[in-house]
């Protein structure tokens, strides 16, 4: 099973104009959010760890993870919403956000303990739940336990995604540590060139991987660049693609999401839970998952907001 955890939130998404004032249309969203559903779109076994809120707007978030066939573990909570304000230009998203003492917010040690099923394989973490507070303290925690874990022998994975929201960031020297603190118990670490240069400000894209690959313990670490395609790093080889062609760019929202769900859902399905199965993974497999990743994630910029694809619409892209 894989399991997620971080924010959920909705994201009030700029879409048109009338009469010069913004229209803002409301999605279900968040980074990990995002991952669990794209995974739950791909018939993986999957289940979402962060509470979701028991108002109008947590019933469309639930609703939209169950539809996609994935687990509430993390249940409900009398909490408000998080919202995310996203604006769009050229395709690009920017993003103010709002999740003071929200329902996602309400998560600690003990609840984590309680809730995460036990036949949990691949735990996967990110974004803003990471930034501060006694929850983002938690998820560190579970995070290094579960690393722990897989490292002692068990049939256990992480995953680490930053996802980094600059904006929200009060503390970044903090924020950093915290981030360098899990990719030190990360098995696989994906970031954008944005991640990476937040990361390690001041350097080139490439000193910076240079320096996040020396930072990190994973075995598999992957920097996405947009239209310039991806670069990797796994088991002491280098990996470069093209980006996948994308005929019709609607917007990018959730294409990182997607991408990194795709990933994970490559690893359950080839039984790659375990941080020794990941390193037997030859050139071939490695780029075969990268592969498929960047095109479900073009899939998903052909349409508004995050909407991942199905197993079966990556199959057809693939020619599978």
């Amino acid at each position: 099973m894989i399991a997620v955890g971080g924010e959920n939130l909705i994201d009030l998404v700029s879409t048109s104009s009338k009469e010069g004032l913004p229209v803002y249309t409301a999605h279900p969203g968040g980074s990990p959010f995002n991952v669990a559903m794209a995974a739950g779109q791909q018939d993986a076994q999957s289940c979402y760890l962060t509470p979701i809120s028991s108002d109008k707007l947590g019933d469309l978030l639930a609703a939209k993870l169950e539809d996609a066939g994935v687990m509430l573990a993390g249940g409900r909570s009398d909490k408000p919403s998080s919202l995310a304000v996203v604006s769009i230009q050229e395709g690009i998203p920017s993003y103010g956000f709002y999740r003071r003492d929200t329902a996602e917010r309400q998560v600690t040690t003990n609840f984590l303990n309680r809730i995460t099923p036990e036949e949990v394989k691949i735990l996967h973490l990110g974004s803003a739940a990471l930034i501060e507070g006694e929850d983002a303290e938690a998820w560190e925690a579970a995070f290094a336990s579960h690393h722990q874990a897989g490292r002692n022998g068990a049939h256990k994975l992480t995953s680490l995604d930053p996802n980094i929201r600059p904006s929200l960031v009060a503390d970044a020297d903090s924020y950093r540590a915290r981030v360098k603190r899990m990719m030190q118990h990360a098995d696989i670490v994906k970031l954008s060139d944005e991640d990476l240069h937040w990361l390690y400000p001041g350097t080139t894209l490439e000193a910076g991987f240079t320096a996040c690959i020396s930072d990190c313990a994973a075995a598999l670490i992957v920097l996405t660049r947009g239209a310039d395609g991806i670069i990797a790093r796994a088991n002491g080889t280098s990996f470069e693609m093209a980006a996948h062609k994308i005929d019709n760019l609607v917007d990018t929202v959730g294409a990182g999401d997607t991408f990194m769900a795709s990933l994970l859902v490559w690893c359950s399905r080839n039984q790659i839970d375990s941080r020794t199965e990941l390193e037997k993974l030859s050139e071939a497999q490695i780029t075969q998952a990268l592969q498929r990743a960047a095109i479900a994630a073009a899939l998903n910029c052909q349409k508004q907001g995050c909407q991942p694809p199905s197993l079966q619409e990556i199959d057809a892209a693939i020619g599978i």
